[in-house]
């Protein structure tokens, strides 16, 4: 669903020895000790690192409340080691090598718009560390359920149409659809298969771009292609800093739409934002995992966590804060079914034949690591209304079905 911020110490190596010294079990990569080193990558610097970053502070979170809650392996200290993917390919590959052969990992927290430059090396070279990333990016490797990469999200098959994105955009009187991208694989594919949904719904395709750099506020010609197709519903795959400008735009033209959808933009940052608030009246945001509207004892344990331990002043999480937590949970939740101090080989097997794993009730139902496939998308839609964000459709998630693909 769419949308909702550690080097080992081998167990019988003394203190003072680095992991890189250390035995790996029956062969299989290295054990954890008393401290684990789990590396996290993600943007810090960069176009993408405006948003990217809280995805630090979700796993930080999510590290704090296991400890609180008395987790299975909450005797161990997680040290989380940074990696800079720098808002690009090359970056997330440097860092991923950095992470696996420097650092000497445990694992790999892979939050990260950029992994698809990094999977080939990660699956390779790295593949005895196991990675869990939000599978958002586009790399290839997601599909693949023989490697070490878990995902956080469904792993979206581009290839797939289902009528989700479609039916909402029907549901809200759309008879032409315009579509925003980033110059990415991730973010072009992704709005390509929303761009199919809708014209299996009935749609037609008005003004689409999909080579918009990551930050751009220059949208111009963007705005007035929007206007000249007659577009009536935007579909939108790129952060806020530019969909508002977008949306700030048409406003000043005095363009009305039907509907604005944002795959991103839902949490607190938006809401602590003022110029943000005001600009984002009525999109429609949408997310994967129950919204903290619902106050399910999921949402709830998340919020506080946020705010104990993130500086978060709602407990929303944005995007990346989410992606950054929901990376953590799963390597917890590996931990957990696997056993504290197994080797790397041993918890990459065990998770990868797991199917119980629904992010600490953060998602309706478990997944099975043991796929890919998936019958039907679902995802919640919230429009922001005053300071706001409203569920659409009395709060259930909308669920389309696969249609094509």
């Amino acid at each position: 669903m769419g949308g909702r911020r550690f080097a080992a110490i081998g167990a019988a190596c003394a203190v003072a020895l680095a992991v890189s010294a250390c035995g790996g079990g029956s062969g299989g990569g290295t054990t954890p000790g008393d401290t684990v080193k789990v590396g996290l990558m993600t943007s810090l610097s960069g176009a993408n690192s405006a948003s990217a970053t809280s995805s630090v502070s979700g796993a930080e979170a999510r590290f704090a409340a296991y400890k609180e809650d008395k987790g299975k392996c909450a005797d161990k200290t997680f040290e989380l080691v940074k990696a800079d993917d720098q808002s690009s390919a090359q970056g997330a590959l440097t860092a991923a090598q950095k992470l696996v052969q420097q650092d000497k990992v445990y694992t790999i927290l892979a939050p990260s718009s950029f992994v698809y430059g990094a999977a080939p090396f990660l699956t390779t070279a790295g593949k005895n560390v196991p990675v869990e990333g939000g599978a958002f990016d586009g790399a290839k490797e997601w599909q693949n359920t023989k490697n070490n990469l878990f995902p956080a999200i469904p792993v979206p098959n581009y290839d797939k149409t289902y009528t989700t994105a479609g039916d909402y955009l029907k549901s809200q009187g759309g008879t032409k659809v315009a579509g925003l991208a980033y110059e990415s694989p991730a973010s072009q594919q992704g709005l390509e298969a929303s761009l199919r949904s809708a014209e299996n719904a009935g749609l037609k395709r008005g003004y689409v771009n999909t080579k918009i750099p990551f930050g751009s506020t220059d949208v111009g010609a963007i705005v007035l292609g929007i206007i000249q197709s007659k577009s009536d519903v935007l579909q939108m795959g790129i952060n806020p800093d530019t969909s508002f400008a977008v949306i700030a735009g048409l406003k000043q033209a005095g363009y009305a739409l039907k509907a604005t959808v944002s795959a991103t933009g839902y949490g607190a940052d938006l809401l602590e934002s003022a110029p943000a608030v005001q600009a984002g009246q009525g999109v429609t945001f949408n997310t994967g995992s129950a919204p903290n509207e619902l106050k399910t004892p999921a949402t709830e344990r998340m919020a506080k966590a946020l705010k104990d331990h993130a500086g978060s002043k709602s407990g929303i999480p944005g995007f990346f804060q989410l992606m950054g937590w929901m990376t953590a949970d799963i390597f917890l939740h590996g931990l957990d079914v696997a056993g504290c101090d197994v080797d790397q080989a041993k918890f990459i097997s065990t998770l990868r034949a797991d199917k119980t794993w629904d992010a600490g009730g953060l998602y309706p139902a478990k997944r099975d690591f043991t796929t890919v496939e998936a019958a039907e998308q679902c995802s919640y839609f919230l429009k922001l209304q005053g300071s706001a964000f409203v569920p659409v459709a009395n709060a259930a998630p909308l669920c389309g079905k696969l249609v094509g693909g």
